[in-house]
């Protein structure tokens, strides 16, 4: 294929979910009520919790920027592909493909820290209930904050860069409704080894810190759970930690599956709807699972509205 150095490059073709003319209308009306859901609910969430001085804990703390992440995360992709929608395009231009490409790399990495640090807030306090207030000061959840930001800047900065770095092939489409960092590299025409090593390795370090920081502070409280001598005792700590686990699978278990899913040959409809499984399902149920699992959300959220 010819090749073009990446300042000649104009736009990229998002081939996103159908190519069926009549599919488009019923794709938009659909994508835009997920969106509004998402946007209407993880707001509804960060208000309650800001009008509730009963869930001014680090718990609902961390739950916040879960959802302000949330929205962040959903408004990087979905209104791009609304657009493309509602115009019949499938364009988006370089600087905006890796624009997205460095946003959505953000906000999933914020995503992946604030799940662990929650998880590390019930480890403390289902283990060390009597230290909780001492360890789990406002200092350290605003260090616990800014350190997710980041490393999580980091982490999309030197992605785009090193794409900045690729020249591109003339076929310049992406089998996804957003710039997805590894069918972008895909598209290179030049070597892309390091780009790939340093996909592995972030997405092996930044992740699998997180995720086994998650599984350790499980593994503990269930081990504490266990010991408790009252049933009433289990299943309310129980009872507290099953949003956080249902939103872990949620997340993880989508994300996973996209990556697994990405070894394989596959079509790139198939390839389109795995992505839209962890970029656009998990914000979208998150304040759903919040609020339905959790009696001190249903109290804040009725005496907000």
């Amino acid at each position: 294929m010819e090749s073009e150095n990446q300042t000649g490059v104009i736009e990229f073709f998002l081939l996103g979910l159908s190519e069926d003319p009549e599919l488009q209308p019923i794709l938009f009306g659909l994508f835009l009520l997920m969106y509004l859901v998402t946007v209407s609910g993880n707001l509804l969430i960060i208000l309650a919790i800001v009008s509730d001085s009963r869930l001014h804990t680090p718990m609902y703390f961390f739950l916040s920027n879960l959802s302000f992440t949330d929205i962040c995360f959903s408004t990087t992709t979905v209104p791009k592909m609304l657009i493309n929608l509602q115009k019949q395009s499938k364009a988006i231009s370089y600087t905006g493909c890796i624009t997205q490409l460095s946003f959505v790399l953000l906000f999933a990495g914020m995503e992946n820290f604030l799940l662990a640090a929650m998880a590390y807030d019930r480890y403390v306090a289902i283990c060390y209930p009597l230290h909780y207030t001492a360890i789990m000061k406002v200092h350290l959840c605003f260090v616990i904050i800014l350190l997710s930001l980041y490393i999580s800047i980091v982490d999309a900065l030197l992605h785009g860069l090193m794409i900045l770095q690729l020249s591109f092939c003339t076929l310049l489409e992406i089998p996804h409704f957003f710039c997805e960092l590894y069918q972008v590299i895909k598209l290179a025409c030049s070597d892309t080894l390091i780009n790939n090593i340093l996909i592995y390795a972030m997405s092996s370090t930044l992740g699998g810190v997180s995720l086994v920081g998650i599984i350790f502070s499980y593994f503990k409280i269930i081990s504490s759970i266990l010991r408790m001598p009252s049933s009433g005792g289990r299943h309310k700590a129980f009872s507290t930690c099953g949003s956080h686990l249902s939103v872990v699978s949620l997340f993880y278990g989508t994300a996973f599956g996209v990556y697994i899913s990405s070894a394989f040959k596959e079509s790139y409809k198939k390839t389109s709807v795995a992505s839209l499984m962890y970029t656009v399902l998990p914000p979208m149920l998150n304040p759903f699972i919040y609020s339905l699992r959790n009696k001190d959300m249903k109290k804040a959220l009725r005496k907000f509205i």
